[in-house]
């Protein structure tokens, strides 16, 4: 086809008419098609009048059929852009690692006594034992003694050891839940999105 003074004219019409279009509000697809196929059928029109300018028959001719062949891809093009606009948008990737915080609290965490609380109480209780009856009694004491102050030294280390955490629920979107543990208030609040991060959590 040759480039003809309608081709031009088109060209800036549809650019006018996009320029328009997204000045405005977005239309509905069928909205949109028929905004299209008019603007193509003005566009028919022009072509058709721009061909009585043409020196011969022949040309007029060739002209008009240059003219209904640019109608017919505009009026394609229009239809298939509406049935895109048509399709339903593809459903979001679920993501295995994604989900949202349930709950945030704080707990008392007790803390483990380890083998220094043990010995300290032993020998501590063992002293105090040794200082009860005579004899036999006095082994049986510094035995008992050395037991009982044992089980207090760890206990007394858990106590001293113990310190609050903040535990985080979420429930992921999968529906598995699982639950995470801070030293320090980690900033999350109930309703968070969040993702894994390594063993903890972090927002996306």
């Amino acid at each position: 086809m040759k480039n003809t003074p309608f081709s031009l004219l088109g060209t800036l019409t549809i650019a006018l008419a996009s320029c328009a279009a997204m000045a405005e509000t977005p239309m509905t697809p069928k909205a949109q098609l028929a905004a299209d196929n008019k603007t193509a059928l003005t566009r028919y029109n022009d072509d058709k009048a721009l061909c009585n300018d043409e020196a011969s028959s022949t040309a007029r001719l060739q002209c008009r059929r240059d003219a209904k062949t640019e109608y017919d891809k505009a009026l394609a093009a229009a239809k298939a852009k509406m049935t895109a606009a048509s399709q339903p948008a593809p459903p979001k990737a679920a993501c295995l690692d994604c989900g949202k915080v349930t709950a945030v609290k704080v707990v008392e965490k007790a803390g483990e006594g380890g083998a220094l609380g043990v010995i300290a109480g032993g020998v501590g209780g063992a002293l105090l034992g040794r200082q009860v009856g005579g004899g036999a009694g006095k082994d049986l004491a510094t035995i008992a003694g050395a037991l009982g102050g044992a089980y207090a030294g760890k206990k007394i280390e858990e106590k001293v050891k113990t310190q609050n955490v903040w535990v985080v629920s979420v429930q992921y979107d999968n529906g598995s839940k699982k639950d995470f543990e801070f030293a320090a208030d980690p900033g999350f609040k109930v309703g968070d999105e969040i993702k894994n991060a390594g063993e903890s959590i972090a927002r996306p």
